[in-house]
């Protein structure tokens, strides 16, 4: 579960921050953080319910992944 989170969020981070950076890279990095910084309050409460606590750490290592994929990308 945790990997179909983390592969599903990767996936979604990538294409969303590759997007905007053809339109300006300095906006897809602040967006990208604002989204996070958004969602991330909401799903780390979540990770206290024994069902929902893999999709949580999946989804975090789903943004590291992705923001890794883009910071590669970019190079």
């Amino acid at each position: 579960m945790a990997g179909f989170a983390a592969v599903v969020v990767a996936v979604a981070v990538m294409a969303f921050g590759s997007q905007l950076a053809r339109i300006n890279p300095a906006l897809a990095v602040i967006l990208e953080l604002v989204v996070v910084a958004g969602v991330a309050p909401s799903v780390w409460r979540l990770r206290r319910a024994s069902v929902w606590r893999w999709l949580v750490y999946g989804a975090a290592a789903g943004v590291v992944a992705g923001w890794t994929a883009l910071l590669v990308g970019a190079a």
